[in-house]
């Protein structure tokens, strides 16, 4: 008897399925506020030096702004005042000849600077001067974020593999909201580079728990549906994301505004269910009969396990050594079909990361404002959850994943070759790389889910999600490859888009196939063969993995005493 039959009788997807998903959207809508929220806290407006030390002994007079700006720092291009440069020393004559001012000696500013705080009341720029030679600060406080997540991960699965998924999810849920609130209050940036750190550290948790949680939950029919929509959360807030930026456009409120919803969470951690998989892998049978019948009561089919015993459990999944062994990421490279899992869904986690908020993190340069382009990325996710939603279930897991991914880079190919100047058509491409960078996310969750044996899921989604977040952190240091030549950081993203596509070929078909639940399930035998042979073994009690109880006419009872689909 494996857990996918003994799942369908109590009810795959229903109203404890349901109720679950909502509980774990709560938190999750934090993830992609937290994620994205360098676009409004690290934006830089417009800036110049600040020219009161050259007013010494009240020289200036009289002169309005625009002319005090016009004798103190050159123009550029534009004929806005230059960012970084001033002059050493007033040049009045330029009041009545401003065209001569290219070959008058510069310095760099000298008293700080003064902002444009008619978008932004205040931002790390603007906060801690983090612009001219210290923008690479105002980069690097995304790339120390996400190396936080990148870190989180690699402990938040091995953790929650070895101790539960629902404490862990606790645990998760206090780091974040602990160093979410105290980096509002940093006083320097090293500060706020560290509480972001942490903060970075939780979100990874809450992020790979709830999605394991949910799909570990559903049977194998509803599986895909499951995992699109849970994933909706993300979508819906990346459109809700710009509208709270608008109101709090202080950056410390803003993020205390995004980790409210925390405070929601613990409340509520309470009802959601521990992992019934975990639970019988690790040889707490009486546990998992607990959920298992809140699950039948919530669903209706309450008579689905008046015959089942705890200890009936132990059959249904035949665990490698039992309670007894503890699992780590080193099981995911000793044995070789499990190594080389490993390093596709790795590479392929590397190249959707990297490519995705390469695409994301970079809203500015399209003609249009911060907010607007900020929702209609969030807005064009919605039909790409759908498009993947179809994917997923028409063509498969693995196809799914390579054409989103390859078609994304097209798409930032393209965008290389329109001018700049035609900014509507190349926002229409870009917008669609947005979108099938998203469904190419959606994917990549569901399908590394459905790749690794529940004895090391958790351990293999915080592997990869490790190994992604390596790829997220470096996105936004690309972006600063555009000094060495403009369109060098699009061209990487649309490679690495391209290749790790395609390498995706090599991973296996997952789609309508039971979940794994060993390392032997792995290695003993293929994905297909563990279709073909469930298949074959209901094919003998005639009755399919889905069927429901009422049409199987079989009592579940018998199959632990009789089915063995070892």
């Amino acid at each position: 008897m494996k857990f996918e039959n003994l799942l369908a009788e109590v009810g795959g997807f229903g109203k404890f399925q349901i109720i679950m998903i909502v509980l774990l959207v709560i938190p999750r809508v934090t993830l992609p506020f937290h994620f994205l929220l360098n676009n409004f806290i690290a934006a830089i407006p417009s800036h110049h030096c600040d020219i009161s030390g050259l007013d010494a002994d009240g020289i200036f007079g009289n002169l309005s702004r625009e002319e005090r700006l016009t004798v103190s720092i050159p123009k550029q291009e534009d004929g806005t005042p230059a960012s970084c440069h001033m002059f050493s020393h007033p040049q009045f004559y330029l009041l009545s000849n401003s065209s001569s001012s290219t070959d008058l000696p510069l310095v760099e500013c000298q008293n700080e600077w003064e902002y444009d705080n008619s978008t932004f009341k205040s931002t790390l720029a603007t906060e801690f001067d983090l612009v001219c030679d210290r923008i690479g600060l105002n980069k690097a406080s995304a790339t120390i974020f996400f190396i936080g997540v990148m870190v989180g991960a690699a402990f938040s699965g091995w953790l929650s593999d070895r101790y539960g998924r629902k404490p862990m999810l606790m645990v998760s849920y206090l780091v974040t909201a602990t160093f979410g609130v105290a980096s509002a209050f940093s006083q320097s940036f090293i500060m706020f580079a560290i509480m972001r750190f942490f903060t970075g550290m939780g979100l990874t948790g809450i992020s790979i728990i709830t999605y394991v949680l949910c799909v570990e939950w559903a049977d194998i029919e509803h599986r895909t549906l499951a995992g699109v929509l849970i994933s909706l959360d993300w979508s819906t807030s990346t459109m809700i994301l710009p509208g709270i930026a608008y109101f709090a456009n202080d950056w410390r409120t803003l993020v205390l505004a995004v980790t409210a919803p925390l405070g929601l969470a613990v409340i509520t951690w309470r009802w959601i269910p521990e992992s019934a998989r975990w639970l019988i892998v690790n040889g707490r049978l009486d546990d998992a009969h607990l959920y298992l019948s809140k699950c039948a009561s919530f669903n209706k089919r309450e008579n689905s396990l008046k015959d089942i015993k705890p200890q009936s459990l132990a059959a249904v999944i035949v665990a490698e050594n039992k309670g007894n062994r503890t699992y780590s990421f080193l099981d995911l490279m000793r044995s070789p079909k499990m190594r080389k899992l490993s390093i596709l869904s790795g590479t392929t986690w590397f190249g959707v990361a990297f490519t995705y908020y390469g695409i994301s993190l970079n809203i500015s340069g399209f003609g249009l404002n911060l907010y607007l382009t900020q929702f209609i990325y969030g807005a064009i996710e919605m039909p790409s959850k759908l498009l993947a939603y179809l994917c997923l279930d028409k063509l498969g897991r693995r196809y799914s994943q390579v054409g989103t991914l390859v078609t994304t880079g097209v798409c930032i190919g393209i965008t290389i070759l329109i001018p700049k100047n035609l900014w509507l058509p190349r926002t229409i491409v870009a917008v669609l790389g947005k979108g099938f960078s998203e469904a190419a996310f959606t994917c990549l969750f569901l399908y590394t889910t459905e790749i690794y044996p529940t004895v090391l899921r958790q351990n293999g989604l915080g592997y990869s999600s490790f190994v992604g977040r390596v790829g997220v952190s470096l996105a936004p240091l690309v972006g600063l490859l555009d000094e060495v030549w403009l369109p060098l950081p699009q061209v990487l993203f649309c490679t690495v888009a391209i290749i790790v596509g395609l390498l995706a070929l090599l991973l296996p078909e997952t789609h309508n196939v039971r979940l794994p639940e060993t390392i032997e399930d792995i290695e003993k035998t293929s994905h297909n063969e563990l279709m073909e042979y469930t298949t074959l073994c209901f094919t003998k009690q005639k009755v399919t993995p889905t069927a429901d109880s009422n049409k199987a006419k079989i009592n579940i009872a018998s199959y632990i005493e009789h089915l063995q689909c070892n």
